[in-house]
């Protein structure tokens, strides 16, 4: 999803301030990666109290700890995606409104690689965000250290994203959601000619399962695999997805095949197959539930 872009400098502060509501900030930076070779850009979306409750001197101990979201964005966005889309004025309104609760999100610079480990080993963007950008991030911003705290979310290929995360790595995290996710039961049978044919959508997935596409490495990191490999460990999570009817890229066939599976395989969950199509007007419309869910998860307080 190409979504327009706005200037935001790095440790840009957002305020929404008014008298009786408290201010929120966005810090983005950047962290090195020794497995990517390369720095990763990020933002952090900051509640209110984040910086009133920083630890005094000699007191680190009993400094607040805070629940956090990882949210991930659609192909052709990046780290900046919450504020540049708008949406982070409706969760800050969320906020306002006592919907939700205080914790941190933190959204990565995700590129177009879906956020797994490429087929050719080059790009090992799973190794990354679980062994260098999860650890960074949570020493940095004083996080809860319990999956029941820690929770995923996406658009598009950062739905995608979020829910391989969350099915292959329940340990880690406590719930996931996701708007559109990228999700396909079983590769087309004629992505492999569309990649043949030089199709830039087909030769992205290319870059990553593989040219052809790798069957074993687009199962190890396909949703419905991991649903179906761990049932038993997926079953406790929190998990929440919605898709529009209308999809422009078909997703929607997908979402309703993932709702089967999950029904199917007696794990707990919240569907929505809601009108609209796969673009920012059904994200902005939708991106509240998620948000909300996440929140009531963690049992942040308001």
């Amino acid at each position: 999803m190409r979504f327009r872009r706005i200037t935001l400098s790095l440790f840009l502060t957002i305020a929404f301030a008014s008298q009786a509501f408290a201010q929120s900030r966005a810090e983005c930076g950047s962290m090195p990666s020794r497995i990517l070779n390369r720095p990763v850009r990020y933002c952090a979306l900051l509640p209110p109290s984040f910086d009133s409750s920083a630890p005094r001197a000699g007191k680190e101990e009993n400094a607040r700890r805070f629940p956090i979201l990882y949210y991930l964005h659609g192909r052709g966005d990046n780290e900046q995606s919450l504020v540049n889309t708008g949406a982070w004025s409706l969760i800050e309104e969320l906020r306002r409104q006592g919907k939700i609760g205080e914790f941190v999100i933190v959204t990565p610079q995700g590129g177009t690689g879906f956020y797994v480990n490429s087929a050719d080993g080059k790009v090992r963007y799973s190794d990354f965000f679980l062994q260098e950008f999860m650890p960074f991030i949570e020493r940095k911003y004083r996080i809860q250290q319990s999956r029941n705290a820690r929770g995923i979310d996406g658009m598009s290929m950062g739905g995608y994203g979020a829910l391989r995360f969350a099915f292959a790595r329940p340990d880690l995290f406590g719930s996931v959601s996701a708007h559109s996710a990228a999700l396909m039961a079983g590769p087309p049978k004629a992505l492999n000619a569309a990649i043949r044919a030089g199709e830039p959508q087909a030769l992205m997935l290319a870059s990553v399962f593989g040219n052809p596409i790798d069957p074993a490495h687009w199962e190890e990191n396909s949703p419905f695999a991991l649903v179906k490999d761990k049932s038993a460990a997926i079953r406790k999570l929190h998990i929440y997805f919605d898709c529009g009817d209308r999809d422009d890229f078909g997703f929607d066939r997908g979402a309703t095949a993932l709702d089967e599976l999950l029904t199917k395989q007696k794990i707990a969950h919240e569907f929505h197959l809601y009108p609209g199509g796969h673009d920012i007007a059904y994200f902005l419309d939708h991106i509240a539930a998620s948000i909300e869910f996440q929140s009531q998860r963690f049992g942040a307080s308001r």
